[in-house]
């Protein structure tokens, strides 16, 4: 049957005029500027009566879409995060592997972007640039007329509990319309209240979304092994999920890295080195206690070119441990990332100080710099406060460092050995990870005592 389509009746004009913006292009040979058409067709064909927007009009259509999208997806005041504008090697004068994580995180947020299958999990500190990857995923998908939900996880519960009062909708609804959005960004992933109800919420829709295998981004600072063992379990799959790990610093705060972090103290230690470490030759030390210092000297000179598992540097006070961490350090930070050096009772009171209603930088933001350095080195572990929340503080951090095999450097006085707490002992003796290296030489203040 054919199809002959004409403009709009009179009947109708009077919407053009309440709606001028909907108008076509006047020089349109097909609706001549009315915007609409309908088919001329018998009663009972399946266009009979409908009316259609003309082609003249798509482009204002798409956009007219993507504007209710845009208001729809919570992107308002993040409308300006986009790929273009994205550093991709951070500030200048980055740390390589830094640079190199964030050059990672944009590469697989854009691939997302791109196909839009599977889940990203972008995990870094404050201000890494998780979020402005995760908004750039979310904006460029709104501009693809992808159906889009950008909502921090404490916003989303909020939306959840209030729509139990609200009016206009109920929790069913609500509820429905974020677990089967198209695409869902969760930002801040682990900033809720963990009450079992919120729990039980995030769980449900994360599993519905793995189930279901529906695009999702989230972002978080947690470290995987913090979050809720369910939903851990999900965001472990490798099959779903593309997990990147950011390390660069805030980028709010320029300078930020290790090198200049308040709490190391690597500066003040920057003339240590290797090369000017004495070997003691012109001592009368007996062969065990040279012996000693060589395999300390050379343990740390290999873990320093090559920094994997942990070394442990025991000895009296006064025979070099400081030296040799402080060198190892120096080392690294020629060649990557400066490795976080701090004395461990310093530690400890920067944590205490965090409580402060003064302080600019909360707990959990500097334990997690701290147990997320590249390279830890804790110097004097063992004097600090044998305090239950010292000791509790001190097994989370080396805890976790232990469970990632992350690369850490401890030196400990001998009269200490026998003090440490038992669940970290235990970890320091694991021959798998850690290599102990004692220096049974004497203090070099010994020395100078004689010879004075």
């Amino acid at each position: 049957m054919q199809q002959n389509k004409s403009t709009m009746t009179s009947k109708n004009s009077s919407r053009e005029i309440d709606h001028p913006d909907l108008l076509g292009d006047p020089d349109c040979p097909i609706c001549h500027g009315v915007g609409y058409i309908q088919y001329n067709v018998p009663v009972g064909h399946p266009q009979f009566g409908k009316v259609e927007p003309c082609v003249c009009r798509s482009s204002q259509i798409t956009q007219a879409v993507r504007d209710r999208l845009f208001s729809y997806s919570h992107l308002d005041e993040l409308d300006h995060l986009t790929f273009d504008n994205f550093k991709q090697r951070g500030q200048l004068n980055l740390p390589r592997t830094q640079a190199e994580s964030l050059q990672v995180a944009f590469n697989a947020a854009k691939r997302f972007a791109g196909k839009l299958e599977g889940w990203l999990l972008l995990r870094g500190t404050y201000g890494s640039g998780k979020t402005h990857l995760a908004a750039a995923v979310g904006n460029s998908a709104v501009q693809l007329a992808v159906p889009t939900l950008f909502l921090t996880v404490p916003d989303l519960l909020d939306s959840l509990r209030f729509a139990y009062d609200s009016p206009d909708t109920t929790f069913e609804e609500r509820f429905d319309r974020i677990r089967n959005i198209q695409l869902l960004i969760l930002d801040d992933f682990g900033t809720q209240n963990t009450t079992p109800w919120a729990q039980e919420k995030l769980f449900q829709i994360v599993n519905y979304r793995y189930i279901n295998k529906l695009p999702t981004v989230i972002t978080t600072n947690l470290d995987i092994d913090d979050i809720e063992p369910r939903i851990r379990s999900r965001l472990t799959d490798p099959e779903l999920v593309t997990k990147v790990e950011i390390t660069a610093p805030d980028y709010r705060q320029p300078g930020n890295d290790t090198t200049h972090n308040p709490i190391s103290t690597l500066s003040s230690l920057s003339s240590k080195t290797f090369a000017n470490f004495s070997d003691r030759k012109d001592e009368k030390l007996n062969l065990e206690e040279r012996r000693s210092l060589d395999k300390a000297v050379k343990a740390a000179v290999d873990f320093a070119k090559k920094p994997k598992g942990w070394l442990i540097i025991s000895g009296g006070y006064g025979t070099g441990k400081t030296h040799l961490a402080a060198a190892i350090a120096n080392f690294i930070a020629e060649a990557k990332d400066p490795p976080l050096f701090i004395m461990v009772p310093d530690l400890l009171d920067h944590l205490r100080a965090t409580f402060s209603p003064s302080s600019a930088t909360s707990y959990d933001r500097l334990f997690d710099e701290v147990r997320h350095a590249p390279v830890l080195v804790l110097d004097d572990l063992g004097s600090q406060s044998s305090t239950p929340w010292a000791q509790e503080k001190l097994f989370q951090l080396l805890n976790h460092r232990y469970i990632n095999e992350a690369p850490t450097v401890i030196t400990i006085a001998d009269e200490q050995l026998g003090k440490i707490d038992t669940r970290v002992s235990t970890r320091l003796i694991d021959s798998r990870l850690c290599k102990p290296v004692k220096i049974s030489a004497p203090s070099f203040f010994k020395k100078k005592t004689v010879q004075e």
